[in-house]
């Protein structure tokens, strides 16, 4: 009897040992060590000042305090990094992508050279929607819309790749408007756009006004970028004199393209992800922390200060919006595969 109760009396010791590591899990994971942010596009663009600016906060949430740096890995409109977070990061919690979201909506249509699905990343949220907006240098001679409609030559509009707001919203801008315009790729991020512009190289670009207000800010403040014109349908209350994308639709199919554009490359521009098999405990973890860092009244005051817009959505609704992507009829699909991915 005594040897027995003293086997139990060890056993039940080793399980009440054991029971804080376990409760501790992710919570314990993160002290000592590095979140490291891999962003898609070039340093000084919208993509790279949002993440360093969450970056900054972000390890005050996370329990066990980790450090936290950015890296930028660019290429192909961001198709490089998101390809990188779902083949070779190592799914431990401590790499988060920050690539541009409608590339699932390529993949979707079929798209080569994309190497992910996605519905098996983990989606830590974004953190804010975004009003698509054109933007030209005052040397483009084009101020509003209307010289833009009766423009004698195309305008030329800088874009990253395929999949990039800067590359897809511009084609559904053309493919549903009379707006002259020639879309030229290969640019690695924004800031990069925003520098041939101001060569001359360029007229402007076609991306999140979120992102051009802090960004190319001197540039607007000074008048030599102007805002002409904003997808829509409603307008941004900073852009009300500003035209609308939508009043120039020509037929149902252009409505249809807008709508697309409004929809995809609005709420799902910038999310955060986590490769697929990261431990649940973890995803959850920096889930919370994400949107507690988009809650931080430190980070708020710096954000208004910056003149970043913060309106942010959590994971489990970038999941849902993802998945959904999956399940466009067909019709649609067709449509928006000769628009986005014509055939040469």
């Amino acid at each position: 009897m005594t040897s027995r109760f003293l086997r139990v009396l060890m056993v039940s010791a080793l399980v009440l040992a054991l029971v804080p590591s376990l409760a501790m899990g992710a919570d314990s994971f993160f002290k000592g060590k590095t979140i490291r942010f891999v962003v898609g596009f070039s340093p000084g663009g919208g993509f790279d000042t949002y993440t360093r600016f969450i970056a900054r906060h972000f390890s005050k949430h996370v329990p066990g305090n980790p450090r936290t740096v950015v890296q930028n890995r660019t290429g192909a409109g961001s198709m490089i990094a998101a390809n990188y977070i779902y083949n070779r990061a190592r799914p431990d919690g401590l790499t988060v992508g920050n690539w541009i979201g409608p590339l699932v909506l390529q993949h979707v249509l079929g798209k080569k050279g994309i190497k992910f699905d996605g519905r098996k990343f983990n989606w830590l949220g974004v953190p804010s929607t975004d009003d698509n907006t054109c933007a030209l240098t005052k040397a483009s001679g084009i101020n509003n819309v209307k010289e833009w409609l009766n423009s004698k030559r195309p305008i030329k509009i800088g874009a990253t790749g395929p999949g990039s707001t800067t590359d897809d919203v511009p084609k559904l801008i053309k493919a549903a408007t009379d707006l002259p315009m020639q879309i030229i790729e290969g640019y690695g991020g924004t800031a990069i756009i925003r520098v041939a512009a101001e060569k001359g190289e360029i007229d402007g670009g076609c991306w999140a006004w979120q992102s051009i207000k802090p960004t190319w800010r001197q540039g607007i403040e000074s008048g030599n970028v102007k805002p002409v014109l904003q997808v829509g349908p409603a307008k941004h209350a900073d852009l009300q004199d500003v035209g609308v994308a939508f009043d120039l639709v020509k037929d149902d199919r252009g409505k249809q393209l807008l709508q697309v554009a409004a929809d995809v490359y609005r709420g799902l521009s910038r999310p955060y992800s986590l490769p697929p098999g990261t431990p649940a405990d973890r995803v959850k973890t920096l889930q919370k922390a994400f949107m507690a860092t988009m809650n931080d009244p430190e980070l708020k005051a710096e954000a208004k200060k910056a003149k970043l817009e913060l309106n942010p959505n959590d994971g489990n609704w970038v999941t849902k919006k993802m998945s959904g992507l999956y399940s466009m009829d067909g019709a649609t699909l067709s449509l928006l595969k000769e628009v986005l991915l014509p055939k040469k």
